[in-house]
């Protein structure tokens, strides 16, 4: 199983960074060891002291593929939930003031957190699809599929010309603005729709 990301998905987000906006997706991955497995501790890290959320929709790929043609690339995808990308805000800073990699920032044990999936049905990656994740019980972040930059099957198909897709693998589809940092007792939530998909507690 390989986890892709999309970085800089929404321009808004890129700005409050202050990142160039992308004339094309912005890939990067995480290793399996980086999913969090749900009902599991999840454990402020170490070694970072600016842990920040980025909440995202994740899709599943459901087949094979290499080279996938954008309009088929709806048939690769069989489910969707909410989940988080985690970031080391402060170790990334460092490392690109460096040029250097993204991993460390990015990569570690349980930096990905995904929901419950859910089945999707053959209209819903048409339309618009609205998400949003709670800090404590208050909205800190809210996006929508059409705010995008680029879209599912661009994605799918933009990943497929630099890497085989294959069965079970995720992609993190990019964050809207409002990423934050967070702490330890923060109970975060997010939602498909008014759905809440995961519930995580940052000890």
């Amino acid at each position: 199983m390989k986890i892709f990301c999309v970085g800089r998905n929404y321009i808004e987000h890129a700005k409050e960074l202050g990142n160039e906006v992308p004339d094309e997706p912005v890939i990067f991955m995480k290793p399996k060891s980086a999913l969090w497995q749900p009902n599991s501790p999840f454990y402020y890290p170490e070694f970072t002291n600016e842990l920040h959320y980025e909440c995202e929709l994740v899709l599943r790929i459901c087949k094979n593929g290499k080279y996938v043609d954008e309009r088929h690339a709806g048939k690769y995808i069989n489910a969707i939930t909410v989940g988080i990308d985690f970031t080391a805000r402060d170790i990334q800073t460092e490392l690109k003031k460096k040029g250097l990699p993204w991993e460390k920032a990015k990569a570690w044990d349980n930096s990905a957190v995904i929901g419950t999936w859910k089945d999707i049905a053959p209209n819903l990656l048409n339309g618009p699809i609205n998400f949003s994740m709670k800090n404590n019980g208050q909205e800190v972040q809210k996006g929508m599929t059409t705010d995008m930059m680029f879209n599912f099957n661009e994605i799918v198909a933009h990943i497929s010309n630099y890497f085989s897709i294959n069965i079970g693998d995720l992609i993190f589809t990019g964050t809207p603005a409002g990423v934050g940092e967070c702490v330890v007792g923060d109970v975060l939530e997010g939602f498909f729709e008014n759905e809440r998909l995961f519930e995580l507690e940052i000890k």
